[in-house]
This record gives structure tokens, sequence and C-alpha cells, in this order.
């Protein structure tokens, strides 16, 4: 392991509450590895600098400790929508093994990479899913099945909620991770919200460590089930996205 990986992701989680076995460092560790060796054959990510991984993908994975409770005692169930390169769904389950994990992607060379990510770090009750959201969102297998959907993706949150919501059990948070001013983001995006059933319950601001990178946490508690119309088919939620004219 690279002299100092431990010390720097120590100093980010001390300040999220979490403490790690060597064995969890471990995995830590070999996944920045493989990230950096596929990295090089595919685009998984732009930040290669191995701390600005244990920052700014790492730390800003386990984050969701800030607005989310019950990793350590209890059973909890999450999907992660849009993975990408496994964040935060990877870090999460490295921190807290006992979680189940989906992690869905439409992209299937990317989840090549999370399947040997998953092998190499043995890690358990974790599984990837090649697809679209709008797709998985109306599989009773999977629909309102999750306590926490989470993303990291790249679109507005009217258009991510319409991806996410549908997952989540009553009762259960969606939680899009954020960067920036969202205050007009948000105001634009309350009408979806609701329409899909859900509330915003609270907004997480913060400095990520290590950096001056602001971010939120948009938690959105589901209060009633998703109206079956919803989500709408393929590529709509992203076009038209509900309460927005565009």
């Amino acid at each position: 392991m690279e002299h100092n990986f431990v010390d720097k992701m120590a100093y980010g989680i001390e300040e999220l509450g979490i403490s790690l076995s060597d064995k969890q460092y471990e995995q830590f560790y070999q996944y920045y590895e493989l990230l950096i060796e596929w990295n090089q054959v595919m685009n998984l990510t732009t930040i290669t600098e191995i701390e600005d991984v244990i920052n700014k993908h790492f730390i800003d994975s386990l984050s969701l400790i800030k607005v989310a409770e019950g990793f350590n005692n209890k059973k909890i169930s999450l999907i992660d929508v849009g993975t990408g390169a496994g964040f935060p769904g990877i870090p999460l389950k490295i921190a807290f093994p006992g979680i189940s994990v989906v992690l869905l992607d439409s992209l299937n060379k990317r989840l090549r990479f999370l399947d040997e990510v998953i092998l190499r770090l043995a890690l358990d009750n974790i599984q990837t899913i090649h697809g679209r959201a709008e797709d998985y969102g109306r599989n009773k297998d999977y629909r309102e099945s999750f306590d926490i959907c989470v993303s990291r993706a790249v679109a507005n949150i009217a258009t991510l909620a319409e991806y996410c919501i549908p997952f989540v059990k009553t009762g259960g948070i969606f939680v899009a991770y954020k960067s920036g001013k969202i205050e007009n983001e948000m105001k634009q995006g309350e009408n979806a919200i609701s329409i899909l059933g859900g509330e915003t319950e609270k907004i997480e601001k913060f400095v990520l460590p290590g950096t001056e990178a602001e971010r939120n946490l948009v938690v959105i508690r589901k209060r009633k089930k998703t109206d079956k119309k919803y989500p709408r088919k393929a590529g709509i939620p992203g076009k038209e996205p509900i309460g927005i004219k565009i």
C-alpha cells in the first residue's frame, strides 16, 4: 500500500465519524489501483491523483453518513443509479459491509470494471445491473424495493427524481449528490419531486475535506407510492423533465 494512503483516508473518514479496519483500508487501496489500471483503457474518471481520488471520490461517496443513519446496526438495501466507476456504491459497501447494494449503469464496459472490483475485493451481497433507470424503475423486482437510492449522476434534480424515486420504498430516501449552487435547480424540481411521491427533507451543505469543493446532499423522503405512469419511457425524463419547460 502506498505510503500515506491510510493517513490521508483516515483524515477524511475521521471527520465523518467512520472507522475502518486494516482489511477495509486495503480494499480501498485495491479499488484505487484497479481504477487507475482500467482508466488507461476506458474513460472511468478524470480524477487520478491519489489524494484527489481519496477526497473527491472515496470521502465524497462516504459523506452519505451525514444524512442517513443505521448503516452499522441494520441491513440497509441501497441502489446506486448511474454508478459509473462505482461511486458512491462501492465505497459505501466497503465501509459498511452489512448493507446490500445494487449498482445500475447503462454502459456495459463500466459494469465489467465493477464486476472485476467486486471479485478482487471479495465483496458479497452486491450486484451490477446493466440498463436504463427508466426500465428498471418499472421492473417489479426493483421498483419500490430499496431503503435508499443514491446518485452522483449529472442531471437536473427533476430528471434524477424520475430516475430514482420509483426505486425507493415508501418511507425510504433518495439522496442526490450535488455540487455548487443548487437553489434554482431545487426550485424547478419541487413539482417533479412532489408528483413522484417525494418531499425534500433537507439539504446538507458542506465543503469536501481537503478541498474547496462545495457539496450538497439533497435528501428526498418517499411519502407515498409513485404513480404507475412513472418513470416514463427511456430518454423522456432527460428531454422533458416533469414541470420544467425547456
